[in-house]
């Protein structure tokens, strides 16, 4: 079970927001994307990466993981989770999610995130939707030739 050590390691420092450790699971060619929003807005390499979960979750009051079960394959790990994001302005979003995530020694070098695209969106305030608006995406990696897209 290393594969999936490393990943329960991974969301904890995910969860403290700890940029620099989030960055040190991830290498120079690890891509990451939120498959609703499709391959074309990936992130590749540990700063990008960063870069993009910041996007969504530094605007954030808070937020909280509930646990789910975690399968580990080869180099394979799912993890089925339920986050639930809070504004400062006082909204939420209870969001089920489902990570598949390909590691490779200690290394994440693929991680793909399976959640509901409406959810997130009509529960999101106004605020935050100008803010993914206006945000600086010079980290967006189109994925969609790397094969990696069902």
């Amino acid at each position: 079970m290393a594969s999936a050590d490393l990943v329960k390691r991974f969301w904890v420092a995910l969860y403290d927001r700890d940029w620099d450790a989030v960055a040190s699971f991830f290498g120079p060619t690890s891509v990451y994307w939120d498959v609703p929003v499709g391959p074309t807005a990936a992130a590749k390499g540990p700063a990008d990466i960063v870069s993009r979960l910041k996007l969504g979750l530094e605007g954030l009051s808070g937020y909280e993981q509930f646990e789910g079960p975690v399968v580990e394959q080869g180099r394979y790990v799912v993890t089925e989770h339920r986050e639930v994001w809070h504004w400062p302005s006082g909204e939420t979003a209870s969001l089920p999610f489902v990570s598949v995530m390909e590691v490779e020694g200690d290394t994440i070098t693929l991680w793909k995130d399976y959640w509901d695209y409406a959810t997130l969106m009509n529960a999101a305030p106004a605020s935050w939707h100008e803010r993914l608006a206006t945000a600086d995406l010079s980290w967006v990696y189109d994925a969609s030739a790397d094969g990696l897209a069902p």
